[in-house]
């Protein structure tokens, strides 16, 4: 099973499921099936229930919470993460309002699908990992799967269990990519939280403590597991915490896991600074600075555009020597 897959077989379940689940994008409709091919196959069995759209990303989002406000289980695909901007009024002035708004008498279960992330070559405008942008937005979770996780039990439960607006971010890179599975690398635990989206516990080790810990999200994952792999060749022991939920950060959970090394390292691939990883570190010295033996490191691309190039990509974003790098300086 892919991550792809994954995607797909839980957008399939969730029409089989509730006919009130709509979808809405741009080139959704069959034999094209998205730009990443995520939705390939539901037009063709759900005709009246997918919706290609023009070229608005604030028209998408707008619709889709007038949609939910009328009962509806809109799901938008948008995309291209970095359009998202094109329809940021709509998700933080209106869909993730109108529920306080109205005194909790509407609802916006609404779910707000995109691609992000660098790593094909398609240059400064297609590649950008933006989610930090909307995590301060009240009342929007923020969702982003790794591939140790299952991306598609988590945007079933978006879709038709969330009560609110969800941001649910895939990466480029984990689409082809089969989901990690425990075996003699690694092993794999769930951590469950209160919001519905869990947190995977990887190991590169089976017996003893571990040495670092080591939070990311999303397409880091790809880039971690393998220099786990490597690491422990040279039996140094991680253990990797990859939250699903962005926003709320998973507190309770980061510090336990960073409690048992006292050397953290955040890895994300969005720009540094005024990032997810400032906010995870921060809400970790806040309860662990006297048991943290240095400082945290965190690890994310450059603060620099992305080139097209792919020798000039490289360069910008966050690579397995980066991270491989910040995990010996910890240790020293």
């Amino acid at each position: 099973m892919t991550y792809l897959q994954s995607l797909r077989n839980a957008l399939h379940e969730a029409f089989a499921k509730d006919p009130r689940v709509h979808l809405i994008g741009e080139d959704v409709l069959d034999p094209y099936g998205g730009a990443f091919k995520v939705t390939a196959g539901l037009q063709a069995k759900y005709p009246d229930r997918v919706l290609t759209t023009p070229i608005s990303e604030a028209a998408l989002v707008g619709m889709s919470t007038g949609m939910a406000l009328r009962g509806l289980l809109p799901v938008v695909e948008i995309m291209f993460g970095d359009f998202l901007l094109l329809g940021a009024d709509q998700i933080v002035n209106h869909a993730t309002k109108f529920a306080s708004m109205y005194n909790g008498k509407v609802r916006v279960p609404s779910v707000i699908r995109t691609p992000m992330g660098a790593g094909r070559g398609y240059g400064p405008t297609h590649s950008q990992s933006l989610e930090k942008m909307f995590l301060g937005v009240p009342n929007l979770t923020v969702v982003s799967p790794t591939h140790a996780h299952d991306p598609g039990a988590l945007l079933l439960r978006a879709i038709l269990e969330d009560p609110g607006v969800v941001l649910f971010i895939e990466h480029k890179l984990l689409y082809p990519l089969p989901l990690v599975e425990a075996g003699e690398s690694v092993s794999i635990e769930q951590v469950d939280e209160p919001n519905g989206y869990p947190t995977t516990l990887l190991k590169n080790y089976h017996a003893g403590a571990p040495d670092v810990t080591v939070i990311a999200y999303g397409g880091m994952s790809r880039i971690c597991v393998p220099v786990m792999e490597q690491l422990a060749e040279d039996e140094v022991r991680i253990l990797a915490v990859f939250p699903a939920s962005l926003k709320p950060l998973p507190v309770a959970t980061l510090r336990k896991a960073a409690e048992e090394t006292g050397r953290v390292v955040i890895v994300e691939e969005g720009t540094e600074g005024f990032n997810w990883g400032s906010e995870a570190a921060a809400a970790l010295y806040e309860s662990l600075w006297r048991r943290l033996e240095v400082p945290i490191k965190r690890v994310a691309s450059r603060e620099s555009i992305l080139p097209a190039a792919k020798h000039m990509e490289e360069q910008v974003m966050v690579r397995a020597d980066t991270v491989q790098a910040a995990i010996l300086e910890v240790m020293q």
